[in-house]
This record gives C-alpha cells, sequence and structure tokens, in this order.
C-alpha cells in the first residue's frame, strides 16, 4: 500500500504503525521522526517562516481576503507517489492545506485514491484516529498496542497529579500577536497535567483574547506555545510580551513561572505526541512530582 500524510501528526502515525516504507509523499513541515525528512515533499508552503508572529498573521490575514491557499501541491511528486491511501485534516486552513484544495489534487490523479480526514479536537479522538489508520492499513493490532500505551502514560500523569495539594491557573497563549489562548485539546492536556486552563476553549478554536483579559485571570503559570515554534523561536517572542502594560505584575511573571515550551513538536500537532506534551505540562506545573524536561522541550524564560 502507497501511503501520503499531508499533515506532520499523520506521518508520526505512519511511521509508529511500522508503516515508513509504505509512505511516498509528505509535507514541508513532516521533521518527525527524522526518518520522515528524507521523504519526498508534496506540499510546500507560499508562507516565510521566518516572519514574526505579526507578520505571519498579516499574512494569513491578506491570503483569506485574496482566496489565495498558503500551501502548494507538486502535483508531480503527487502522481509519482501513486497513493492508495491519503491523510490529510479540516481543522485548521492555516495549520495545513485545506481538504477542498487535496480533493482538488485528487481529481487529477490516474487512480483516485482513498481519503482520510484526521479530525481531532482531544485526546480521544487521537486515538481514535490511530486505531483508524491501523484498521485501513493492516496494522490494527500494532495500533491498539500503541493506543493501550499510551493510555496507561496518561494515567500515570493523572494518578501522580491528583497528589498534588494545589492546582495552579495557566494561560497557555497559543499565538504572540495578536495574542490567542489555547483550543481544543491543550485545555485538556493542561487539565490532566493538574492545572487549570481559565481562558483557553476545550475542543474547540483556539482564540483571540485581550491582554487585559489575562491580566484579569492572573495565572499562576503562564506557558508559551506559539503554534509551529520551537523553544529558541518562542524566546525570541518574549522582549515584545515584556513591553505590554503590567507584565511584570503577573502573578506567573513575579513567581518566576514563566515557560517557553516546543509548541512545534509537542502542542500544533494532533498526534501521538501529545502525550509527551503533557508529561512536559506536568513537570513545569507541579516540579515536585515530575522531572525537570529537557531544555530543548521547554525552558524558563526568567
Amino acid at each position: 500500500m502507497n501511503l501520503c500524510s499531508f499533515l506532520p501528526s499523520g506521518t508520526e502515525i505512519i511511521f509508529g504503525l511500522g508503516l515508513g516504507d509504505h509512505l511516498h509523499g509528505v509535507t514541508y513541515e513532516c521533521d518527525f521522526p527524522p526518518e520522515a525528512a528524507s521523504k519526498p515533499v508534496v506540499i510546500k508552503t507560499l508562507l516565510d517562516t521566518a516572519l514574526s508572529s505579526r507578520e505571519i498573521d498579516d499574512a494569513v490575514v491578506r491570503s483569506f481576503e485574496t482566496g489565495e491557499s498558503l500551501y502548494e501541491i507538486d502535483q508531480e511528486v503527487l502522481q509519482a507517489a501513486a497513493p492508495d491511501l491519503i491523510l490529510t485534516q479540516e481543522l485548521c486552513d492555516v495549520c495545513a492545506i485545506s481538504y477542498a484544495d487535496v480533493q482538488k489534487a485528487m481529481a487529477a490523479l490516474p487512480v483516485t485514491p482513498e481519503l482520510l480526514s484526521l479530525r481531532s479536537h482531544l485526546l480521544e479522538d487521537v486515538y481514535n484516529d490511530i486505531r483508524t489508520v491501523g484498521r485501513l492499513t493492516g496494522r490494527e493490532d500494532q495500533a491498539a498496542t500503541w493506543v493501550t500505551g499510551l493510555r496507561q502514560r496518561m494515567d500515570a500523569i493523572v494518578k501522580i497529579t491528583r497528589l498534588a495539594e494545589h492546582r495552579p491557573t495557566v494561560f497557555c497563549m497559543e499565538w504572540t500577536e495578536p495574542m490567542m489562548a489555547s483550543g481544543h485539546w491543550v485545555p485538556q492536556l493542561v487539565e490532566l497535567a493538574g492545572g487549570e486552563d481559565r481562558l483557553g476553549t476545550k475542543a474547540k478554536p483556539s482564540i483571540r483574547v485581550e491582554w487585559d483579559q489575562v491580566r484579569k485571570a492572573e495565572p499562576d503559570v503562564l506557558i508559551l506555545m506559539p503554534c509551529g515554534y520551537d523553544v529558541p523561536k518562542t524566546m525570541a517572542e518574549v522582549p515584545m510580551l515584556e513591553r505590554l502594560d503590567g507584565w511584570a505584575e503577573l502573578p506567573a511573571v513575579r513567581r518566576r513561572r514563566v515557560y517557553a515550551v516546543n509548541g512545534h513538536m509537542y502542542y500544533s500537532r494532533s498526534g501521538p505526541r501529545l502525550v509527551d506534551g503533557t508529561e512536559i505540562l506536568a513537570a513545569l506545573l507541579h516540579p515536585d512530582l515530575f522531572p525537570v524536561p529537557s531544555e530543548t522541550d521547554a525552558s524558563s524564560v526568567y
């Protein structure tokens, strides 16, 4: 079976099921596991990812106003891949190529492949996606074993966080400028990690928030996790935040509990490493109960 994956989480699932040799097309963002980087790139971005958060947002707004896609499909590479199954998504036209564009590209192929849209909003949806891909590719047993292991890791986190004397309030900043609170699975991860996300929208898209809302929420912990950003890129945006009125008075800042995490790897993707992301969050929220995460995964801002 020939496979193509048009989103990083799908690529991780394919490799996790031992199907890497069957994968013949990925996106420019598919970088995990490392072997994914050697696969032919079908989906390219037209967006300069070196731009600041404000510049990226401006470019996204312009693309919606003009109706131009942020992504480009290499039709020749796709045709050479001759996929029997394509993994894609319908959750966000900013984060990945749109479902409509994928359907258009499929229509030009000599043989129409099966199209599976991964629609995760919460952790249970991720588990279901793994099982679905396993069923369609003849890897049902491997998928079931994998999901069981992920569940056991999550159960272990919850068992420990129940021992915590305090559940800190948390603000997870999913975008810097304009400021956005977390959505979909992230508030659930915070809850499982032993915290309370007061501004996030569980199982729903992330939303814009005003800085005054953050100040009024008075979070004990501030997690910076811009979508698609690693730790160094996130840290580069901190000076902009420090210029905000009342930044120094925020409880999380006063208590030096502001952290930059690798959103690119652990929170932006609706894949199996959301469990890793929960383990990292638990360590940041309850450092007395969990081991310190790697600096490539999370870093204290102060």
